[in-house]
């Protein structure tokens, strides 16, 4: 039989889902390093290091130091004594980075565990779209990100965010549009377009950038940027990084 691989991970953590649609619940974390972007309002450090983060009570950022590469197994034992400890707490398991999908196939190898334990919620830059259409079966939700070139500094890959979408749309997914004071009205409405060509359900996130633990746009500005989505794709919301302003991993 082949062993399955083993993971490099950053981090490994119980906390508050603090962006999208499910802001507010409780999940675990399992972030992955590495992107394949280099966004300019990035807030996570996701080089691969010699050790991974790992709580060592779920919910107190107490943190103790596991050796990576780790096992399958030994994640999965944790993950199910904290479920022990904690019944009914998480809502879920969030797969996140980096950019996730870089690891796709050790996600085909360690999905069916972890989804045996909680559902799947994969939170991705939206550039990968054939890596999400071989591990979508595993997946329950799908946070997706559509990267602006007046935030991210990069062109914007609009056909790929369309086609990303689409697998996505299989699922429960949302939409998120991190946006600054300086995001003009046409990325919006190409946003928008997008959204709503895939389907009018959708749920699009305006999420505005956070620097210093303070949104980094005005309310003026991102009401007009609400008004200006809700007039091609009524499904927008404006929220923000909560988790930056609570103060919790």
């Amino acid at each position: 039989m082949q062993a399955i691989p083993k993971a490099d991970l950053i981090e490994i953590f119980s906390s508050i889902q603090g962006e999208g649609l499910l802001v507010g619940y409780r999940q675990i974390f399992l972030r992955f390093p590495e992107c394949n972007l280099n966004c300019h309002y990035c807030d996570t450090d996701f080089t691969s290091t010699a050790t991974c983060k790992v709580e060592k009570k779920p919910g107190t950022a107490n943190m103790a130091d596991w050796r990576n590469p780790v096992t399958l197994k030994k994640v999965t034992e944790l993950l199910s004594g904290w479920k022990e400890q904690l019944p009914g707490a998480h809502h879920s398991i969030s797969i996140t980075g980096g950019e996730p999908l870089l690891h796709e196939n050790l996600l085909a190898t360690w999905l069916p565990g972890l989804k045996a334990l909680l559902p799947i919620h994969l939170e991705t830059n939206g550039s990968l779209p054939d890596q999400l259409e071989s591990l979508i079966g595993y997946l329950d939700w799908v946070a997706m990100d559509i990267k602006l070139h007046s935030q991210t500094g990069e062109r914007t890959d609009w056909e790929t965010h369309r086609r990303f979408l689409e697998i996505a749309n299989k699922k429960h997914c949302y939409v998120k549009l991190v946006v600054g004071e300086n995001t003009p009205d046409l990325e919006l409405q190409l946003s928008a377009d997008l959204v709503r060509g895939v389907a009018k359900d959708i749920s699009l996130i305006l999420q505005p950038v956070t620097f210093d633990d303070k949104v980094g746009v005005s309310t003026s500005r991102l009401l007009h940027m609400q008004g200006v989505i809700s007039e091609i794709h009524k499904n927008v919301r404006v929220v923000p990084q909560t988790h930056r302003f609570m103060g919790v991993l």
